[in-house]
């Protein structure tokens, strides 16, 4: 009997232990681009508050108005507890006397991003953001861009017919529609308030942009006369063109693994008081001589456009070619 009561009782240290062991997170929570900073107040008020805010709320590229990256909300460390902890995303400064910038994951919740910056006073942190900037945007966004695109795939809508006839798999909520499908080229919608946002999806040979050693004026073209062809303006002889007055952004990136031209810049109507930011990626497959063209560009006028364009983006980015 008391080797059988002695059993019991290590089995029961055993599972406790495997039961501390695993902690339970819970869901993570926040709006998409919004970033907790722990950081003490007179660090978030000098030098070490002024590198975050230059790298983390600097200006997104391609917008027709001033937008940040993230907003922020600065925490000091004695309050980062509880419910606080379960933003999806955080940046936490801390003394230390080494340098260093860490990543964790899933620490307080699920699915959980944050970075840590480490240093033994405020000058040495601020250089460590300001060189990692890049680093740490970088970072966050992917989280983000996998965050939208889970809360997307809630409710996909059919993409069948763009599978069939391009090749091109697109994850992309009911909340679009087929506003046109025209031989290869598709036009999808979803209705704003006051405006919209659109997607295009088409093809174009290889030697459209090959040709031509100036990629970013072949863009242009491209996109021009796909404009006149497919996307009218309000009033007669009217088209969507790319905004004349100031030069796209030209990146390059990569789609489903392949190799693409990343495009950012503003739209307007020629013949007509309407405009907008766009995102073009032109993406190559080899193995069928031509370039896979998606793009997101909004209309909204008097509106903020950067969660607009962030959405477009997460669907432009879930593309799968040739699968």
């Amino acid at each position: 009997m008391k080797k059988f009561i002695l059993l019991l009782s290590v089995l029961a240290t055993v599972f406790t232990s495997c039961e501390d062991e695993k902690v339970i997170l819970t869901t993570s929570s926040g709006n998409i681009n919004n970033l907790s900073v722990i950081v003490e107040n007179d660090l978030w008020k000098g030098e070490v508050g002024d590198a975050i805010r230059t790298n983390l709320a600097a200006t997104v590229e391609g917008l027709p108005q001033e937008e940040p990256l993230f907003n922020m909300n600065q925490i000091p460390p004695k309050a980062f507890s509880g419910f606080v902890t379960k933003n999806r995303t955080y940046l936490k400064v801390e003394k230390s006397d080494s340098i260093a910038l860490k990543i964790v994951r899933n620490q307080f919740a699920r699915p959980q991003t944050g970075v840590i910056a480490k240093g033994p006073d405020a000058a040495s942190i601020a250089k460590l953001i300001n060189e990692r900037g890049a680093d740490i945007v970088a970072v966050f966004k992917q989280t983000e861009i996998k965050e939208k695109q889970r809360r997307i795939n809630k409710s996909l809508k059919a993409d069948d017919v763009i599978k069939k006839k391009l090749g091109v798999s697109l994850k992309f909520p009911t909340a679009y529609r087929y506003a046109k499908e025209d031989d290869k080229f598709f036009w999808l919608r979803k209705d704003l308030k006051n405006g919209g946002m659109n997607i295009m999806i088409y093809e174009i040979p290889m030697q459209k942009i090959d040709a031509d050693t100036n990629v970013i004026s072949s863009i242009i073209k491209m996109r021009d006369s796909i404009g006149q062809a497919h996307i009218p303006g309000p009033v007669d002889g009217s088209y969507m063109i790319t905004e004349a007055a100031y030069a796209p952004y030209l990146f390059e990136s990569e789609i489903d693994g392949r190799f693409a031209y990343e495009t950012k810049g503003t739209w307007e109507v020629k013949n007509a008081f309407m405009a907008g930011p766009f995102l073009n990626y032109t993406i190559e497959d080899k193995a069928n001589n031509r370039y896979i063209v998606l793009e997101g560009f909004t209309f909204a006028p008097s509106a903020p456009k950067r969660d607009h364009m962030f959405e477009l983006e997460a669907i432009l980015k879930s593309a799968k070619i040739g699968f």
